[in-house]
């Protein structure tokens, strides 16, 4: 069996009143995840990042820049995936739709602790670099 090429994905941080939106995953791998979702045949990375976010979370984003891409093979248990991070923000009432059970916003102190994918560490880099301005690495 020859190796596939990675699926592309988008996520969306979006920040809100103070926090950030996750969604609660309807199917697996289950936990919260940064809403998001795999790029059509045809749509830009802006366009998929906007309507994931809108299906999953009933909000219309705006997005403010790419945040980072994360390609580790581990990264998605599905299989392997390359993840263009948008860092977003939106205002308005998120509201669970499409795959996302619930969309709440979370602040970083109050985490829920099964969150899917690699998107703890994520989180991590994006708060580190709201609070210092550091990037992540290139390599993750």
């Amino acid at each position: 069996m020859s190796p596939e090429t990675p699926r592309i994905t988008v996520d969306a941080i979006i920040e809100m009143n103070g926090g950030i939106v996750l969604i609660e995953r309807k199917y697996p791998p289950l936990g919260w995840a940064i809403p998001g979702g795999f790029v059509d045949p045809g749509e830009s990375l802006f366009e998929a990042v906007k309507r994931e976010a809108l299906e999953e979370t009933s909000l219309k984003i705006e997005v403010l820049d790419l945040f980072h891409v994360y390609s580790k093979p581990w990264r998605d248990p599905r299989g392997d995936t390359v993840s263009a991070v948008y860092w977003c923000k939106a205002a308005g009432k998120p509201v669970g739709g499409d795959d996302a059970a619930k969309a709440v916003v979370f602040f970083e102190n109050n985490l829920p602790d099964k969150i899917a994918f690699d998107h703890s560490e994520i989180l991590q880099h994006f708060f580190h670099w709201r609070k210092t301005g550091i990037a992540p690495a290139l390599d993750l």
